[in-house]
């Protein structure tokens, strides 16, 4: 039953991935990339439920996968809501909230595999815990501010 829900948990996390990053380079839009964001939390779910199933049946060595879970999928659900509601600094929220989401979960491929990856499995594993982040964090700022840039140019028009 375990190799199961992990291949499930393993094949929508590849969806994630591929979804999430289509969506970061598609054009801002309602169509293609509404369409793949839609697919990314749906995806996003299947790949919190998984985990939450596998850290209950591995308690004892997996505990700590419920509370990663918890949190990434937090920042995704954020995400979408304020994308699909358009809350008041929606914008900011959903950039900052999704590519969050989408950090945490790169960070849970790299951390799950760095060991099996020749070259990279020399390195401390800590480096890939934080590697996405320290790369991530800049870029969000960076795309929030190109956005509110943005925005504040079609407001003064």
């Amino acid at each position: 039953m375990f190799r199961i829900i992990l291949f499930i948990h393993i094949l929508v996390g590849v969806i994630c991935l591929v979804t999430g990053f289509a969506a970061m380079i598609a054009p801002k839009k309602k169509g293609f990339h509404t369409n793949l964001g839609e697919i990314y939390h749906f995806s996003f779910i299947i790949v919190f439920l998984t985990t939450i199933v596998m850290a209950v049946m591995h308690w004892s060595s997996s505990s700590y996968l419920l509370y990663i879970g918890i949190f990434s999928y937090s920042l995704a659900l954020l995400g979408y809501l304020a994308g699909k509601f358009k809350w008041k600094n929606w914008v900011a929220i959903h950039i900052g909230s999704i590519l969050g989401s989408y950090i945490a979960i790169l960070t849970a491929v790299l951390v799950v595999n760095v060991n099996r990856i020749p070259i990279l499995n020399n390195y401390n594993p800590l480096i890939f815990w934080l590697l996405p982040t320290v790369i991530g964090s800049p870029i969000i700022y960076l795309i929030r501010k190109k956005y509110e840039i943005d925005l504040n140019q079609e407001k003064s028009v």
